[in-house]
């Protein structure tokens, strides 16, 4: 089975290409020249999500998936969330998010957070959607060189590691991770 990821974040491509290397190709938005600044301007992950897959349905007729996530902290009433990518304003720049994340958990004593993953699948002309979520907890700086985003910043409930310091083990329990497996399920058992 092959399936357009409408993403251009090579992390994510990469990562998704590695959980579903034996069951599903996953084609990349320039493997069909898709050089798009595709819109996600919904207020929700699910939103978002399923505007980047209608975007390359409609436009490319490719079966689909988009993902979004969000790192939601407790104690910033779920911020940054949907925003994640462009809290410290435009430009995706992950040094520039977590500098601002950490200067506004400084003096914080909770420190909980969760990394939530939203796929939709846009197959035969049907919508399905799939969660996956990770708890875990805000460091007070920086931890660790692999990885993308707030990896750094981020431990899982019932490990000592960054997402950052773990290698492929985030790779195994992360939200991402979560969210393939049942869309691989899903697509492996057919239930579309």
């Amino acid at each position: 089975m092959k399936l357009v990821f409408a993403t251009n974040n090579e992390h994510k491509l990469d990562e998704v290409r590695k959980m579903t290397a034996d069951k599903i190709e996953i084609i990349s938005l320039a493997d069909i020249n898709c050089h798009d600044d595709i819109p996600e301007t919904a207020d929700t992950l699910e939103g978002n999500a399923l505007q980047k897959a209608r975007y390359i349905k409609e436009k490319y007729g490719y079966d689909c998936f988009a993902d979004d996530t969000g790192l939601e902290v407790e104690a910033l009433n779920n911020a940054p969330g949907v925003y994640s990518a462009r809290y410290a304003g435009p430009g995706h720049n992950s040094e520039a998010n977590m500098k601002k994340l950490l200067s506004e958990m400084e003096g914080k004593e909770n420190r909980k957070a969760r990394f939530r993953t939203v796929i939709a699948i846009i197959l035969n002309n049907k919508e399905y959607l799939f969660e996956g979520v990770v708890n875990g907890s805000i460091l007070t700086e920086k931890r660790g060189k692999n990885g993308f985003g707030y990896d750094p910043v981020f431990v899982p409930d019932n490990y000592t590691e960054s997402f950052a310091e773990m290698g492929d083990i985030k790779n195994k329990i992360s939200h991402r991770a979560e969210a393939v497996k049942k869309l691989s399920t899903f697509l492996l058992n057919g239930i579309f």
